[in-house]
């Protein structure tokens, strides 16, 4: 796949304007196949009965993950959502089936209602603006999963992987040092393990 140029300078917001001008342009039918591609294929990491997966309800030209947290309810994952507490926190999560409800939250994304239990994930979908070769990843620039990471981090090991479109990668990504790595990368073609880099 050839990725386009990234100068040296580039700053993430730049980056993160092209990655998801190339993500809208793709076709629903590309949309659709691609995240059905996901979930058909074997995941990266063995999924014991009651592993907590934390996934997202997508949003504009995201990557649908509902298929793939459904293949993984059925291997015995328990699942969960994110849930925006306010702007400068970590995402609490909460119990979700893809039988249960959604209510609109604060940024007007669905999520848990706020009787769901809480649940701290043992496996982290997550959603992206783009990602280079080294694992690292841009969002939309709030923050939330870099805060929901570190918080995480202390409390319990998990394993962070990133959900995307093939299209999304580009050739780096400047870090910043609260910036956390990803262990893995889903595509509708590859599965990338970034544990080794």
């Amino acid at each position: 796949m050839s990725m386009p140029p990234t100068p040296s300078d580039t700053d993430k917001s730049t980056l993160r304007t092209t990655a998801l001008a190339r993500r809208t342009a793709l076709s629903s039918e590309h949309r659709a196949a691609a995240a059905q591609a996901i979930a058909a294929r074997a995941f990266p990491i063995p999924i014991k009965p009651g592993v907590i997966v934390a996934g997202y309800s997508p949003i504009r030209s995201e990557i649908d993950p509902i298929p793939l947290m459904q293949m993984l309810a059925a291997q015995g994952a328990r699942l969960a959502l994110p849930v925006i507490i306010a702007r400068d926190e970590p995402l609490m999560f909460r119990v979700w089936s893809p039988t249960d409800g959604l209510v609109r939250g604060s940024l007007g994304i669905l999520e848990p209602p706020p009787e769901a239990p809480q649940l701290m994930p043992d496996i982290v979908l997550v959603p992206l603006a783009a990602f280079d070769r080294s694992g690292h990843r841009i969002g939309y620039g709030a923050g939330h999963y870099d805060r929901t990471f570190a918080q995480l981090r202390a409390i319990k090991p998990f394993i962070a992987v990133g959900v995307a479109f093939d299209v999304q990668e580009i050739e780096a990504i400047p870090m910043q040092p609260h910036d956390v790595k990803l262990d893995y990368v889903l595509t509708e073609a590859r599965v990338i393990d970034f544990r080794s880099i």
